[in-house]
């Protein structure tokens, strides 16, 4: 290996410069995209399952299956089962504008107020006449339930035995099984994208022993159930109205349908208004539809019956092998992109409510790969292309006033939910939160003036189905004006991770160009420091309105800074990019307060005992990128001690951040420790769902991508391999995780050290790689002459082409 030198002033830590090399390299074609997603086909996914003894008897102990859209909660009871089932659209409410007119005018006032240091009398104010009409959004809703009675199953003496209940992640699909008598009885449930039903199969080993009554109900109170010939069942009614913690009711407009359609070989089948009767059948395959009326968040005006419709007659013909195979296809697709390997020992053969019991007291390695795994199945299962995002339970809810609505809390929650979408080789994932950014971008222009007098787009802490985005709740943490902001990193992000040229033109600079002209407008100057900050505003739910919080700073440099490269990489907008580096450059800077802390406000006022769920402050370090290791030492201390501070507990989402945090301090014991605490029956439910407490999906995708934070890291424009990695992984690998500037990797360690990384080039980009001790790097050719750099021997760099793969060795 060919090995040039070169000094440490060329590594350049600014992430967003290393994307300029993307402008001519563009995105990697869709056929070598086509070509790597079946790549891991021949790694071992066969363990990849939860499964259990015994029916659920709790909503937290039934397993998922979703298709993006429809979402299931199975329960697997023998003699009476429950699928609970949500649609992804189905809310209360309708079309509504939140903003309240005329609000801007108590801005310079409610802005006095807080400079003079009289908060109370600032949230009074900002209460009365800046919040939200209404005050608080709308519920996301459980749709209905498909109950199967099995009446011959009373009628047996004999008990069940052999029972089992499992997901099986690597084909999306439930199954339970248990013997009676000689019986056999096997069922199984999933949920289609490319046919966007659900699906359930009954079988039995011996001949005529499927004999079952289908009903379907729901919790709302505008419902009826009528037969549609005479093997389907419908399903149909209106949403309940929205009924807040005061008497004030609102409307809801959706109506919906679902429609139950039942084939079998063999038997008999007969329905009336009540269900549908099947007697004696050899088998059985129940094919669910569901639809509302919603076509968009102005428009509800669509016909669920002949949704409904439309997709049942879009199967019609398919046998449950061919629906089977075409779900499984298209599931593998994107769940066999990466695999892990940690190590297992004997008690991964235990069930698995039993070992999240006892993972404190035994080694279980393998636990935590299923735990990695499975924040990539839900978000498979909950975020597809033409989907809602992943809400607050992801796409699961069955309850009418659900926590938090269940809606889109973007302080922290809804972008944890994709924390794991790039890395982890899911992008499309990530395309229904830039369809709501679409929307929110439009009815945040009318907030944004009605609220500041200013241009651009904002969103405030909360939005939902009908994209509010006006201050919810209260004015002490609902006046937080960075929502928007922050998600327009994800923008930035989908465009770091793939080099999509198209998208960054046509859509990403053109959401970020408005989010940022915002706060051209809304900056002010702090009449005490002289530095431009962000007021009225909070750090996320916590010290009420101030003036100049910490967090709202970070994402705003980190806005404008992705701007700026956007604006350089398109060759557009040459003045704006220019008033956006000058304004960047006067925003307050990030301050080290009186205990070595990271200040989390203006004022040097953190309080030490404070162990708040929210690390709002830390955003710099994660998952923004302009507080590091190497290139602020400072800061990257002070944040540390902050984080002292907050301690290690927490919610479960406030933990999972904690690991990404540890993540990036390079501290991989004290990540593996955070990790563990989740991995325990007070911070996770049976099935392995995070266990806020209450159920709140982000922690799940929050530990998902601190494990693979822990194992490489890209933020810095460089590839750095194994830079967390925990006492407890002497030995393993990972394959299929992606970086930015358009490379997947495999990775292989042994006795905690790098043995081997293998790196796919989509975008031909330059690669620069960091790793703990030297390296020689191969291609199919031969030895690649590489840049090491004098100052610091850990990184070396070198060039490479589009689809082409390199070794990197230990030497």
């Amino acid at each position: 290996m060919r090995v040039k030198q070169k000094g440490r002033n060329s590594i350049i830590l600014v992430f967003y410069l290393s994307a300029f090399c993307m402008i001519m390299s563009g995105c990697a074609t869709e056929s070598s995209d086509r070509a790597e997603q079946n790549r891991l086909d021949t790694e071992d996914f066969s363990g990849m399952k939860l499964w259990y003894h015994a029916p659920a008897q709790e909503w937290t102990q039934a397993l998922p299956v979703g298709n993006g859209r429809l979402g299931a909660m199975i329960f697997g009871g023998v003699k009476n089962e429950n699928i609970q089932f949500n649609e992804d659209t189905l809310w209360t409410g309708g079309p509504h504008e939140y903003q309240h007119a005329g609000a801007a005018a108590y801005l310079p006032i409610v802005r006095k107020l807080l400079f003079e240091g009289k908060q109370r009398e600032a949230e009074d104010l900002a209460a009365e006449h800046m919040m939200s009409v209404p005050l608080r959004q709308e519920k996301y809703q459980p749709f209905g339930n498909v109950l199967l009675h099995f009446p011959r199953l009373f009628e047996l003496q004999e008990e069940c035995s052999q029972y089992r209940r499992q997901l099986d992640m690597d084909t999306g699909s439930v199954k339970i099984s248990y013997q009676i008598a000689d019986a056999n009885f096997t069922r199984e449930v999933f949920a289609s994208a490319p046919d966007q039903v659900l699906v359930i199969r009954l079988t039995c080993d011996k001949p005529a022993q499927i004999t079952f009554d289908a009903k379907l109900d729901t919790p709302h109170q505008k419902w009826e159930s009528l037969p549609d010939g005479d093997n389907t069942l419908r399903l149909f009614g209106q949403a309940n109205e929205y009924i807040d913690k005061t008497p004030n009711r609102s409307p809801s407009v959706l109506k919906f349908e679902s429609q139950l359609q039942v084939a079998t070989e063999g038997g008999e089948v007969s329905n009336d208004e009540h269900g549908i009767y099947v007697k004696k059948a050899d088998s059985a395959t129940l094919v669910l539809a569901a639809a509302t009326s919603y076509v968009n968040y102005r428009d509800v005006s669509a016909d669920p019956q002949e949704r409904c419709r439309g997709t049942l007659k879009a199967v019609k013909g398919k046998s449950y092998k061919e629906l089977y195979e075409r779900h499984v296809k298209d599931h593998r697709s994107m769940f066999r992109r990466v695999s892990l390997e940690l190590g297992t020992s004997e008690v991964a053969g235990q069930p698995t409510d039993k070992r999240i019991e006892n993972f404190a007291k035994q080694n279980d390695p393998q636990l935590l790969e299923l735990y990695f795994q499975y924040g990539r199945y839900l978000l498979i299962a909950s975020s597809r292309p033409g989907s809602q995002p992943a809400n607050l339970q992801g796409i699961w809810n069955d309850n009418l006033n659900p926590p938090w609505d269940s809606k889109w809390t973007v302080n922290i929650n809804t972008e944890m939910n994709y924390w794991p979408a790039e890395v982890t080789n899911l992008p499309e994932c990530h395309e229904p939160l830039f369809d709501m950014l679409d929307d929110v971008a439009e009815s945040g222009r009318k907030t944004a003036m009605a609220h500041y007098g200013c241009r651009g787009w904002v969103l405030h802490h909360n939005t939902d189905l009908w994209r509010g985005t006006a201050p919810i709740n209260a004015s002490d943490h609902g006046i937080w004006v960075t929502g928007g902001a922050w998600l327009c990193q994800d923008l930035w992000e989908h465009y770091a991770f793939t080099g999509d040229r198209e998208f960054l033109e046509k859509r990403a600079y053109l959401l970020m160009k408005g989010a940022a002209t915002f706060f051209v407008d809304f900056l002010v100057k702090d009449p005490k420091t002289g530095w431009m900050i962000s007021t009225p505003s909070n750090s996320p739910e916590n010290g009420g309105l101030v003036a100049g919080p910490t967090m709202d700073h970070q994402i705003i440099r980190d806005l404008f800074g992705n701007c700026i490269a956007a604006s350089v990489i398109l060759g557009v907008d040459k003045d704006f990019r220019e008033k956006l580096a000058d304004l960047k450059s006067k925003i307050a800077p990030n301050q080290i307060g009186q205990y070595g802390q990271l200040q989390e406000w203006l004022e040097d006022k953190d309080d030490p005992k404070n162990q708040h769920r929210h690390v709002s402050h830390l955003f710099g370090l994660h998952p923004g990128k302009e507080i590091t290791r190497r290139s602020t030492p400072g800061l990257f201390a002070a944040a540390k001690k902050s984080l002292e501070l907050r301690g290690d507990g927490g919610t479960g989402w406030s933990m999972a951040w904690k690991v990404n945090f540890q993540a990036r301090f390079e501290d991989g014991d004290h990540a593996y420790k955070m990790l563990s605490s989740l991995l325990t029956p007070q911070r996770m439910y049976p099935n392995m769902f995070d266990a806020h407490p209450p159920f709140q999906i982000d922690g799940n995708f929050g530990g998902t991508a601190g494990i693979a934070e822990m194992l490489l890291q890209s933020h810095t424009g460089e590839l750095h391999l194994l830079p967390a990695l925990p006492s407890a992984w002497p030995d393993g690998n990972i394959k299929g995780l992606c970086a930015r500037g358009g490379f997947e990797l495999d990775i292989d360690w042994q006795n905690g050290k790098l043995n081997e990384c293998i790196v796919r080039s989509k975008l031909g980009n330059k690669c620069r790689v960091r790793s703990d001790g030297p390296v020689r790097v191969t291609a199919e050719t031969g030895p690649i002459e590489t840049t090491k750099f004098e100052e610091d021997e850990d990184i070396i760099e070198f060039d490479t082409e589009p689809g082409q793969t390199y070794v990197i060795a230990t030497d």
